[in-house]
């Protein structure tokens, strides 16, 4: 499957929504994005974003 770059605002819409301390599955769904493309993202920016539940499985 063929990833969707990045644009730069959607870089920035990351940046807020990790600053609002909002969960990983939220930011995922208010972007149009997967949890995991959200979290590799994030890691590149810097940022921290936590996962609803940290359940390990």
């Amino acid at each position: 499957m063929a990833r969707k770059p990045w644009s730069f605002k959607e870089d920035r819409r990351l940046m807020e929504l990790a600053k609002s301390s909002i969960s990983l599955e939220e930011a995922a769904r208010q972007l149009g994005r997967s949890p995991d493309a959200v979290k590799r993202m994030a890691l590149r920016l810097g940022l921290s974003i936590k996962p609803k539940s940290t359940k390990k499985s």
